[in-house]
C-alpha cells in the first residue's frame, strides 16, 4: 500500500456511523467540499436503509481534491462509491476499468443528482465592484482558485471564464485564452482544494475574490457569518454536474453491491433532494428546486458539453500536459 494511500485511510471521516454492530460498511471517496452534504446525507439513507431491510450501515467518508481522490481510488483506496465532481475524474476510473463504461447512464440526469455554478465571494459590501468576469482581470485585483489542472473546482472556474469570453461579440478560443491568461495572472497562488481556497480567502484574507461553488457560499455562511462577504451572479456561467458512480470491482469483492446502489439511488429520492437543496445545491426534482427557488437565484449558464463537446475534449485539450492551461501558466 503506497503512502498516499496510508495517509488517506488515516484522514477518513467517519460521518453518521452507526457502532461497530452494524452489519455492512461503505466507502464513500469525494470531493474536496462536499462534506457536508455527506454529513447530512448519510444519516438520512442510513434511517432509511435500517427502516427498508433491518440492516446497520456504517458509511465512512474521504475527501480531498477530486483528482487526487481518484488517483487514490485506482492506487487501490477500496471506495464502495465515488462521488465526484466533475464526469473527467470517473471517466479516469472507468479508464481503469474500477467504474462501468456506462455509468451515466446507470442513473438519471448522466448520474448527476444535483448541480452548481460557479460564483464569485467577495469582501463584505463588494469594495473593488467586482460585478462580472472582465472584472476580475482588471489590474490589481486579486483572484482565489483552487489549481485548474488538479481540482474540480479550478477547472469549472477556468472554463467558465472561457466561456464567458468565447461568447462575446468576436469571440475565439485565441481571445479567450488570453482572457483566462489574464485572469490566471490575477491568482497569487493556486489553492490544492475548494476548502483550502475558501480558508486562503476567508481566514488568510488573501484575495479580493473566491470564486467557487454557489454551495460554497452557505458553508462560508455557517463558518464564517453572513456578514462576512457578499455573492455576485456573473452574467454567465457554468453548469457544474456531479456524477456519481459504484466502483465495480470493490464492491464485488466486498459483496455490498446492492448496498452501494440504494446509497446513490437514494441521492434522487425527496430525502436526498432536499437535502441537496439545504446544502446549497440545486435539485434535480423540479417541485423541490420550486420549493427552493429564493435561495437560487436564476443564472444563464452553459454545459461542458455545449461549448467544449463534453470532458472527453475538455480534459485533454485544456489540462493534459501540453494542453492550454500550462501552456497559460508557463508564461504567467
Amino acid at each position: 500500500m503506497s503512502a498516499s494511500i496510508r495517509k488517506l485511510l488515516a484522514g477518513l471521516l467517519l460521518i453518521g456511523a452507526l457502532p461497530a454492530f452494524a452489519q455492512t460498511s461503505l466507502l464513500n471517496v469525494s470531493y474536496d467540499v462536499a462534506r457536508d452534504f455527506y454529513k447530512d446525507y448519510n444519516p438520512l439513507f442510513q434511517k432509511y436503509w435500517r427502516e427498508k431491510t433491518g440492516e446497520s450501515i456504517e458509511i465512512k467518508q474521504s475527501h480531498a481534491g477530486s483528482s487526487k481522490q481518484v488517483r487514490a481510488v485506482a492506487d487501490g483506496l477500496e471506495a464502495d462509491v465515488v462521488t465526484m465532481n466533475q464526469a473527467s475524474d470517473v471517466d479516469f476510473l472507468a479508464g481503469k476499468g474500477l467504474v462501468a463504461a456506462d455509468y451515466a447512464s446507470r442513473f438519471p440526469n448522466n448520474a448527476s443528482p444535483y448541480t452548481s455554478t460557479m460564483v464569485f465571494i467577495v469582501r463584505k459590501g463588494n469594495p473593488k465592484g467586482l460585478r462580472d468576469w472582465p472584472d476580475l482581470v482588471k489590474p490589481g485585483v486579486q483572484v482565489i482558485l483552487p489549481h485548474p489542472k488538479n481540482t474540480g473546482n479550478g477547472r469549472y472556474s477556468y472554463l467558465a471564464a472561457w466561456g464567458y469570453a468565447l461568447g462575446q461579440p468576436g469571440g475565439s478560443d485565441g481571445a479567450a485564452q488570453e482572457f483566462v491568461a489574464r485572469l490566471l495572472k490575477n491568482a497569487p497562488l493556486f489553492a490544492s482544494g475548494g476548502r483550502d481556497a475558501t480558508t486562503t480567502f476567508m481566514q488568510r484574507k488573501i484575495g479580493d475574490v473566491l470564486v467557487s461553488f454557489e454551495s460554497e457560499a452557505e458553508l462560508i455562511a455557517r463558518e464564517f457569518g453572513q456578514g462576512e462577504f457578499d455573492v455576485v451572479y456573473p452574467s454567465l456561467s457554468i453548469l457544474a454536474e456531479f456524477p456519481v458512480a459504484v466502483v465495480e470491482k470493490v464492491v464485488d469483492k466486498k459483496g455490498t453491491r446492492k448496498q452501494a446502489l440504494a446509497y446513490l439511488d437514494y441521492l434522487w429520492s425527496k430525502d436526498g433532494q432536499e437535502n441537496a437543496a439545504q446544502n446549497y445545491l440545486r435539485p434535480r426534482d423540479a417541485e423541490v428546486l420550486k420549493k427552493y427557488a429564493d435561495q437560487f437565484p436564476p443564472i444563464k449558464t452553459f454545459s461542458v458539453d455545449e461549448v467544449f463537446g463534453g470532458w472527453s475534449q475538455a480534459f485533454p485539450a485544456h489540462f493534459k500536459d501540453g494542453g492550454t492551461f500550462d501552456q497559460i501558466y508557463q508564461s504567467k
